[in-house]
């Protein structure tokens, strides 16, 4: 998937695409063909930059819900002849989400654009998947045979259904669809289902691939092996050093940390950091400036997984240097420093927004170190961050940060972010938003009533409006 173009972030179709609380306030108040055709866009045109981790789709269908909006053009995109041409998830993935949400909450055209769509097109399987968890058992069982349809009666064709039934990851319709007195719908999904346990089975029995042996040198050779095939061993190798090296094996495990092939440099590297022994940290200022960039992301990441005080401490030494390292201990302070940090730490994060833009991979662990160390004067880089970020993700981190450092926190941003399209922002802001505010108290109300909204919200809006509370 291409990353996605992000309108800016003033603009209505930008504050809906990032998934932020004002867009569904803007949009509310925009005119209703506006609002529908950014509303569309973004449904049909994916715009989070991770859609395995990010949230959007309950945020868009009480949008749609707000709005009235009807669901002709999802209906167009799904029914579109590049469905079966283009069928990658990231295609259509939100827009059967949403439609779930939608059926969940009655709507009857939702759910029939579902079980169409699952009879005909591409991505069925997770039409299905929103189908399990909504719809009655009669609508799933008059899928049936349209599913198997599409596995022909063959050897290949069984071996297929067998593999979709063992991994599917809502299981309710096959369930239901084992049940069935015909022939050809139950008998056939039974016996895949005995398939897909078989295959289970097979699978936990056979050896998952290469193994280490039983020494440490067998180990460096996995890791070294797993470089050659493209696969990063260095964590696993790691814990497999814990499990058979002894105070005799150190020196050789030093000196492939200091001049060992990639894979075992990496490996002792992450053991050393993982056991503090106390020749580590020198070792990964050599790694992090060697010239080979796997080796010295291994060091980096091996200091980052560091706790202990010593960590700490050379953090404060490498804070200033300009390279990857630098930025690590940034980050390392962040995570695990004192108030004493506060200064540099707030120092990395205007630096990492002025250079890199308010996506930044490195704002996360900064963003929470602000919060986390109560930098009062970081609150106006935070609510850059906050506005900017097309991470919703990371959006909910300034959020959090905010909380800890801005007094206006309350009053602000708090209160957009109860419409935010991630349920932990939306927590943080059912925590802080003043409910002095009437669109507050009316939000908390609904939130509190919404069957589809998450068990942290709801129990963060009990505790602003339970029985032992001021009214609101």
């Amino acid at each position: 998937m291409f990353d996605p173009f992000i309108a800016p972030s003033g603009t209505l179709l930008g504050l809906l695409q990032r998934g932020r609380g004002d867009g569904t306030l803007h949009a509310l108040a925009a005119p209703r063909p506006e609002a529908l055709a950014a509303l569309n866009h973004c449904v049909l045109s994916d715009p989070r930059h991770d859609w395995q981790v990010e949230n959007r789709s309950l945020y868009y269908a009480r949008l749609y819900l707000d709005l009235d909006g009807g669901i002709e053009e999802i209906e167009r995109h799904l029914c579109d002849p590049d469905d079966h041409l283009d069928t990658d998830d990231s295609r259509t993935g939100l827009a059967l989400a949403v439609l779930g949400h939608l059926a969940a909450y009655g709507r009857g055209d939702a759910l029939a654009l579902l079980r169409r769509y699952a009879a005909t097109g591409s991505n069925w399987a997770w039409a299905l998947d929103e189908l399990a968890l909504r719809d009655d058992d009669a609508g799933l069982r008059s899928l049936a045979v349209p599913v198997l349809g599409r596995f022909p009666d063959t050897v290949e064709g069984s071996a297929e259904l067998a593999a979709v039934v063992r991994d599917a990851y809502e299981p309710r319709p096959w369930r239901l669809w084992a049940d069935d007195p015909r022939e050809e719908v139950g008998a056939r999904i039974r016996a895949a289902s005995e398939q897909g346990s078989f295959d289970r089975w097979q699978r936990q029995m056979r050896p998952g691939g290469p193994r280490p042996g039983w020494s440490v040198q067998a180990v460096f050779d996995w890791a070294q092996q797993g470089i050659e095939r493209g696969s990063v061993l260095h964590g696993p190798a790691a814990r497999c050093l814990a499990a058979v090296a002894g105070p005799e094996d150190r020196p050789a495990i030093t000196e492939a940390a200091r001049s060992g092939p990639e894979g075992a440099r990496g490996a002792a590297l992450h053991y050393l950091a993982e056991a503090g022994d106390p020749a580590v940290l020198d070792l990964i200022e050599a790694g992090a400036a060697d010239a080979s960039r796997t080796v010295a992301d291994a060091a980096i990441a091996a200091f980052e997984r560091m706790c202990g005080d010593a960590a700490v401490e050379r953090a404060r030494r490498w804070v200033r240097r300009p390279d990857a390292l630098g930025a690590s201990a940034a980050g390392v302070l962040a995570c695990r420093g004192g108030v004493q940090d506060a200064t540099v730490v707030l120092g990395a994060l205007r630096e990492a927004v002025r250079g890199a833009g308010p996506d930044e991979p490195r704002l996360w662990t900064l963003v929470d170190g602000a919060g986390r160390l109560g930098i009062a004067c970081a609150a106006p880089v935070l609510r850059h961050v906050y506005r900017e970020t097309s991470s919703s993700h990371l959006r909910g981190r300034a959020a959090r940060a905010l909380a800890a450092t801005d007094p206006t926190f309350a009053t602000g941003f708090a209160v957009e972010c109860l419409w935010d399209c991630e349920e932990t922002t939306r927590e943080v802001a059912a925590l802080h938003a003043e409910t002095g505010d009437i669109r507050v108290a009316e939000r908390l109300r609904r939130l509190a009533a919404d069957p589809a909204e998450e068990a942290e919200v709801q129990t963060a809006v009990r505790s602003r409006i339970g029985p032992d509370t001021p009214a609101v």
